[in-house]
């Protein structure tokens, strides 16, 4: 599977229509841009909208296309691989200029690739990595390091623990994302990293499953996970929707979120943040989603042939409880 190198953002829109906008309609019907060339069209396969961090990235893909004056051909996958794989069939069928899409899962996608490259169509990841035979079925890769992720968040535990005063073994459930998405897999191998080289004698990892980074699977799992494990003191996480669902279980079960059970999970979603400074989420490691304006800005590169890198990483920073109100105001996703 890649080790995440290059980060590159992603993005797609809809060109506008008229005299001064900035794309306009040639007799044939087809879209130009502003300067009289020819708009580029992607086609753009997103996982679903599981989650509000997929939907501000839905958000930023298609304001950043249109700014762009991009041609978008948008796809929701409703977090089926079938789904995807349909719809990059249509794309080389419509023979769009470039190819994005944030894979459901890392396995499963050589043969639809390998169609792209036989068409000449360029293909761009983002958000998400692949597990291929051959990496050059796809150009690059616009998302963050996952592994990263994890590995933050096990460093980000470790201040929470001393902040709460927290003495003795450290019982963890762990909400994993999608099973097979490349964001569960790799922030489960990220704070694993850092439990094995600094905590093998007083952190463990007592119960861990998927709740499909929906509010709804956090709900759930964590319901089970309190009945089988009412001893757990730590909550890690996959997503800030998951964690969110999993609050609701731990006040029904009488406990205190962020307190009774300390919290700990990624993305750095507005909601997220709300709970942060409700004190019901203790720390945050963020995931940016708004990839959309380097997303077009690879797009471009791609189409007209020019060098990019193979990993275009984004900025991202962690959070902690006591700087949840300030940086409320700034979460606009």
């Amino acid at each position: 599977m890649l080790n995440r190198r290059n980060f590159l953002t992603a993005a797609i829109g809809v060109a506008a229509a008229g005299t001064l906008a900035a794309c306009a309609k040639d007799d044939k019907g087809s879209s130009t841009s502003a300067d009289g060339s020819k708009a580029i069209t992607l086609g753009f396969s997103q996982v679903g909208s599981e989650s509000g961090w997929r939907s501000a990235n839905t958000d930023s893909v298609k304001s950043a296309a249109k700014e762009a004056g991009y041609n978008l051909k948008f796809s929701d996958a409703q977090q089926k691989q079938e789904n995807q794989i349909s719809a990059i069939r249509s794309y080389i069928a419509q023979k769009v200029d470039v190819i994005a899409f944030s894979p459901v899962v890392v396995t499963g996608w050589d043969a639809v690739l390998k169609e792209a490259k036989a068409a000449k169509i360029p293909v761009v990841l983002t958000d998400r990595s692949v597990e291929t035979s051959d990496e050059s079925l796809y150009v690059t890769l616009v998302g963050s390091d996952f592994t990263a992720e994890g590995r933050r968040a096990g460093k980000i535990l470790e201040k929470v623990l001393a902040k709460a005063g927290h003495k003795g073994p450290v019982k963890i459930a762990q909400l994993e994302g999608t099973t097979g998405a490349a964001p569960a897999i790799e922030r489960a191998k990220g704070f694993k990293e850092v439990m094995d080289a600094d905590h093998k004698d007083d952190w463990k990892i007592v119960v861990s499953q998927t709740g499909d980074f929906t509010r709804a699977g956090g709900k759930q799992v964590m319901a089970a996970f309190l009945t089988s494990n009412p001893d757990v003191n730590v909550l890690f996480a996959h997503n800030d929707d998951m964690a969110i669902g999993a609050i609701q279980s731990i006040e029904a079960a009488g406990k205190k979120p962020g307190k009774d059970i300390l919290i700990v999970s990624i993305d750095g979603v507005k909601d997220g943040f709300v709970a942060m400074s409700e004190g019901k989420i203790n720390a945050i490691v963020e995931c940016n989603p708004l990839l959309g304006p380097q997303l077009m800005d690879t797009v471009k590169k791609v189409k007209n042939g020019e060098k990019v890198e193979r990993w275009i990483k984004t900025k991202e920073g962690d959070f902690m409880q006591d700087q949840a109100k300030a940086a409320l105001p700034s979460r606009k996703y």
